[in-house]
């Protein structure tokens, strides 16, 4: 839920946004789900230069001039060189496995000329100064921006080390710098047959001044970027080494759990906490503005006692509209036009003279995000200020939370920003609503207590946020020869902007992480129409994994792909006939038509779909293979996939995403969805009845990633818009039912 705003601040280093090309002009990747973060700190001014290397980093301060022997070489805010050739990049994105650590330590890498056994990854300390996402404003991850801000700043800060090393080598051995070589680690002198590796020269080069300006590689000249290095945080992962917030312990923490409404909107009205108090193991209990907080000596005690709470909730301002009746509400709305996102020719009077015109009606449900770990954090308030460990995606904004509810200067507070298993959008709340909630229930504590408040997969499956329900209704039309001439498409969902610190992306009644992937549709239909309604109603909502685009790459590659068939076109071809002003599109689907091999007949009781989507500036086709399960829904055997982000630093890791978001994807198209009952209570609880996709349902996965001189761009999401809308398609061709209103797993008409 919203709990307020945050302030804003002087934003002078930041561009002015004042319209969707603006935005998508300064925040790049096509970050159109309100990623753009200015900074909302009090009191707080952000410089975030594009390639800002900041100073050293702030948690050991080596790196000035005058460098004693022994101590750690660190140039600027992103490396360090111990004297044991360690090369350490200190990371500003939160690793929730999408590959920061290894993708970003490669650049470092390549500049430095380093060996990839020398390379280590952390995390970096909150400190937006040094940290910030160059495309928010704010330190924080999300739209899929890690590699595309980060690339160049990145390749400097490993650029500019490798120079200093070159220069102390230089100096040591009195020869010209340009004589100096370094590769794998080392640094050499051919001529006098010298080198040394980097830990000799840290102490040295640490002396010296940072250069101003530094040479980077020209791509030709890369020998790490651009191939499968292994990820660096496996090994810790695969032993247990590696440590999330689950696994952070405090001496005399307590463990705190909090009871939330059971409506979204609902506030407590009275409270009798004495049978919970009488469980053994608990402290305290405390009613805080998102609830009722119970303190335990671990977490069994604490939810005990939570479940022998006794509640009165005050439920004035409830929302209490099921899922049925807000469907009913959104299909009645989507009758007539709303405000216009996109306009071109005359859709009404196209569909008017087409030869033929389909009609349908579009329904997608809420999603939870439903990471592996649900939402955690431990806090402790210290002499000095607050430590805060937890998976922190918008480390500015929960510094930000913590410091108004403590009373705190933000640099007081303390972000440890620990591994995270998993977030899909669902860290990066734009008010810190877990982050206040944390540091409400660290409030009704005394100084020098630790506290972890858990979330248990109950709630987080009911505790809102959610990808917002949308009804699409759609007319479109075809003449004679079975060209597509007319579009008119009315949608309907809440805005995610709305009511945040960034509302101001909002144009004349558009929300962009409405109607992105629709308003912009690469297809060049002569005629037509793209509009909104915007609804308003008491459940709260965030981006989830590619935002607008999961239902809207749905409707326009499912939709479009009827009106081809309905034309007789083929469903590859038909679409490449409508990119010619789309090269990147065009050149994907051409590319998974290749790789799925698509002239080539399915198996026997099998059959194709293809879908083709932009999101995050990067571009994804997808061909999915299916039959019909036992359950009698789709069987997905195989998905071809095809991405073109770019300049590819890790091609592996890139297939990894692609691949993560195949599976995310069709767990979702599937089974996935969020049912406020009659009064609004949410049915779903637990994976029991909102449920991933299991290992044996998951497809046999090629992936194919476009060599591209291109910046390169997101990877995090992309993958997943395409999928439903392949698997939808193929089902279609298979069976002949259009599914239009998702999840799969539902009884059909």
């Amino acid at each position: 839920m919203i709990y307020g705003k945050i302030a804003p601040i002087d934003l002078a280093p930041v561009p002015t946004i004042r319209n969707r090309r603006d935005f998508l002009k300064t925040a790049g990747a096509g970050l159109v789900v309100g990623a753009y973060l200015p900074v909302f700190v009090r009191g707080r001014t952000v410089a975030a230069g594009a390639t800002s290397l900041g100073g050293a980093p702030a948690a050991t301060g080596a790196g000035a001039p005058g460098g004693a022997a022994g101590q750690a070489f660190e140039p600027n805010a992103f490396v360090r060189i111990a004297p044991d050739d360690t090369v350490t990049v200190v990371i500003k994105h939160i690793e929730f496995g999408q590959g920061p650590y290894t993708g970003l330590s490669t650049l470092v890498a390549e500049e430095l000329d380093a060996d990839w056994s020398q390379m280590r990854a952390e995390s970096a300390p909150a400190d937006v100064s040094k940290y910030a996402n160059t495309l928010f404003g704010v330190q924080g991850t999300g739209g899929s921006t890690a590699m595309a801000n980060s690339y160049e700043q990145m390749r400097r800060a490993g650029a500019t080390a490798r120079a200093m090393l070159v220069a102390a080598a230089a100096r040591e051995w009195g020869v010209a710098a340009r004589e100096v070589t370094v590769s794998s680690g080392v640094v050499r002198h051919a001529a006098s047959g010298r080198e040394a590796r980097f830990g000799e020269l840290a102490a040295a080069a640490a002396g010296l001044a940072v250069p101003d300006d530094v040479r980077l590689k020209d791509p030709s000249e890369f020998r790490l970027i651009g191939t499968d290095l292994p990820k660096l945080d496996t090994a810790d992962k695969t032993t247990g080494a590696a440590r999330f917030t689950m696994d952070v312990y405090e001496e005399g923490m307590l463990t705190a759990v909090v009871a939330h409404p059971p409506r979204f909107g609902s506030k407590v009205a009275s409270v009798d906490a004495s049978r919970a108090r009488r469980v053994p193991g608990v402290v305290d209990v405390k009613t805080i503005p998102q609830g009722v907080a119970v303190y335990g000596r671990d977490t069994w005690a604490a939810l005990k006692g939570r479940d022998a709470l006794e509640i009165t909730w005050d439920e004035t301002g409830a929302e209490t509209r099921s899922s049925a009746e807000l469907f009913e509400l959104y299909r009645a709305t989507t009758t007539s036009p709303g405000a216009p996102a996109a306009t071109r020719g005359d859709a009404a009077g196209a569909l008017a003279g087409a030869t033929r015109t389909i009609e349908a009606v579009y329904e997608f449900p809420f999603l939870a995000h439903a990471p592996m770990e649900p939402l955690d954090g431990v806090a402790v308030r210290t002499a000095d200020g607050a430590d805060v460990w937890m998976g922190s995606q918008i480390q500015t904004i929960d510094q930000a939370a913590f410091a108004e509810i403590l009373g705190l200067d933000p640099a007081r507070v303390r972000i440890h920003t620990e591994l995270t298993g998993g977030s899909f959008g669902r860290r990066a709340t734009p008010t810190g609503d877990f982050a206040r909630e944390a540091a409400q229930a660290l409030a009704g504590v005394e100084p020098g207590v630790p506290v972890k408040l858990v979330w248990s997969r109950e709630d987080d499956i009911r505790g809102g946020r959610y990808r917002p329900i949308a009804v699409h209704r759609l007319r479109g039309g075809i003449d004679a020869r079975g060209a597509v001439v007319g579009w008119d498409q009315a949608l309907a969902t809440q805005s995610i902007l709305a009511g945040s610190p960034f509302e101001g992306l909002i144009q004349n009644g558009i929300d962009p992480s409405s109607v992105e992937g629709a308003a912009d549709m690469p297809y060049a239909i002569p005629n037509l129409a793209v509009s909104l309604h915007t609804m308003e109603l008491g459940v709260p909502i965030l981006w989830w994994r590619s935002v607008g685009h999961t239902h809207t790459a749905y409707v326009v590659e499912t939709f479009l792909d009827e009106l081809l068939q309905a034309g007789g076109k083929d469903p590859v071809q038909g679409r490449l006939a409508l990119l010619g002003s789309a090269p990147r599109e065009a050149g994907v689907l051409q590319a998974v038509a290749e790789l799925a091999d698509w002239g080539r007949r399915p198996p026997e009781g099998r059959a194709r779909g293809v879908a083709v989507h932009k999101s995050f500036e990067s571009y994804v086709a997808q061909v999915a293979e299916v039959s019909r399960g036992d359950d009698g829904l789709p069987r997905v055997h195989h998905v071809w996939c095809t991405v073109d982000c770019g300049l590819a630093v890790n091609p592996n890791i890139i297939t990894a995403q692609m691949e993560s978001g195949i599976g995310y994807g069709l767990g979702a198209v599937l089974y996935d969805e969020i049912t406020l009952e009659t009064g609004g209570t949410v049915r779903e609880r637990n994976f029991d009845r909102y449920r991933s996709i299991r290992i044996n349902e998951m497809p046999a996965v090629d992936v194919r990633v476009i060599r591209s001189t291109a910046p390169p761009t997101g990877v995090g999401e992309p993958g997943v818009p395409p999928i439903g809308p392949a698997v939808a398609n193929a089902w279609r061709a298979l069976t002949g039912e259009s599914v239009r209103r998702l999840p799969f797993a539902q009884p059909r008409e």
